[in-house]
């Protein structure tokens, strides 16, 4: 391997450069050598910003992978896409980031842990939410036991009117739904994290199409088109995992309430509780008296994370090619992201057929 590893982006889009680029620009390890969209001026906008004269611009993903020189592929693609690419791109002997969610169904996302074993490469998940300093924290207290058995959960992905209007998001066939699947799938994969469970026994979920027939709705990115809005508005799961532990699961672009918090996680433990509603909040009991301790982030980090000095994509993107050059496993496994997706399928399986459904 090269003393910087070569990356290549397919799809660059928005996650792309809100995200991927900006912050792989910032680490010396690694040169962005070749950038792939079916749209070729993206991928020459892409390039004009973060690579140099000698990175290439591709149109068709096969044909960049056939570069042998590449190491690392990040793909930045719709979800219907993920599996394939990925696949492909780990067949190809690279390793991949591939952004959340895992895939559009949860058949192609175990064929993509399949892939990762088969031949060797690391593959990550882009759950970025992760990487905040307050889950950063918060992981390490769960660790330590600070909270106890950990039975009952809730993961936050709601906004009050933001529903995407660009790209393909409202696409049910390229996206495989809408909020559970794009922000609901992050607070999913972060209390799962922060619980260290991933062993789910059943599921019982509603979705809604409620708010998504509306003409000239407010809306954070303006009014949606009805017609093309082909995704739920609102999605709903109750999770039992196999000890009996319950996480109790919102996602919403568009719902009438006051109550808006997007990827956050409320923990209730035997020995304590935590939440993300106003900064990060330990609650529990102590000497016959109830208590609750705000953490100050700001004024220190964990370990090697201090404070809010970084960002979580450039923490996310430090550590994964960490995770390559020191040969280690990636913070988010593909594992993991598979039961996530999982996870999601359940409560849409669920919400359709109005039964609960149930894992083996």
């Amino acid at each position: 391997m090269s003393q910087k590893l070569k990356i290549a982006i397919i799809g660059c889009g928005g996650i792309a450069n809100g995200k991927h680029l900006p912050s792989l620009s910032r680490l010396e390890q690694v040169e962005l050598v070749a950038f792939c969209d079916i749209i070729s001026d993206r991928a020459e906008e892409a390039k004009a910003k973060y690579g140099s004269a000698e990175s290439k611009v591709y149109e068709d993903y096969k044909t960049l992978l056939q570069d042998a020189s590449i190491d690392v592929v990040h793909v930045c693609t719709p979800n219907d896409s993920h599996a394939e690419i990925t696949i492909a791109a780990l067949e190809a002997g690279k390793h991949v980031m591939c952004e959340k969610p895992m895939a559009k169904t949860a058949v192609d996302a175990r064929r993509m842990v399949e892939a990762a074993e088969r031949t060797g490469k690391k593959l990550t998940i882009g759950y970025n939410n992760r990487f905040r300093a307050d889950s950063l924290y918060l992981k390490r207290i769960c660790e330590e036991g600070e909270l106890g058995d950990i039975y009952y959960a809730k993961a936050h992905a709601i906004r009050r009117r933001a529903v995407p209007t660009w790209g393909v998001f409202l696409d049910e066939e390229k996206q495989g739904g809408g909020p559970l699947i794009d922000i609901g799938t992050h607070a999913l994969d972060l209390t799962l994290w922060l619980m260290d469970n991933y062993e789910p026994k059943a599921v019982l979920g509603t979705a809604f199409h409620k708010l998504s027939g509306k003409e000239n709705a407010a809306n954070a990115w303006g009014p949606w088109d009805p017609k093309k809005f082909t995704v739920e508005d609102s999605a709903f799961g109750m999770i039992v995992m196999k000890n009996g532990a319950t996480i109790m699961l919102e996602s919403s672009w568009a719902l009438n309430t006051l109550d808006v918090k997007e990827a956050k996680s409320t923990l209730c433990g035997t020995e304590g509780g935590a939440d993300m509603e106003d900064g990060l909040r330990l609650n529990g009991e102590k000497l016959s008296r109830l208590y609750m301790n705000k953490i100050e982030l700001g004024s220190g980090g964990v370990d090697f994370y201090d404070g809010q000095s970084e960002s979580a994509p450039d923490t996310e993107m430090r550590l994964w090619i960490d995770a390559i050059l020191h040969d280690k496993q990636p913070v988010v496994t593909p594992e993991q992201a598979c039961v996530v997706s999982e996870i999601l399928e359940a409560i849409y399986e669920s919400a359709q057929t109005g039964k609960a459904v149930y894992f083996d």
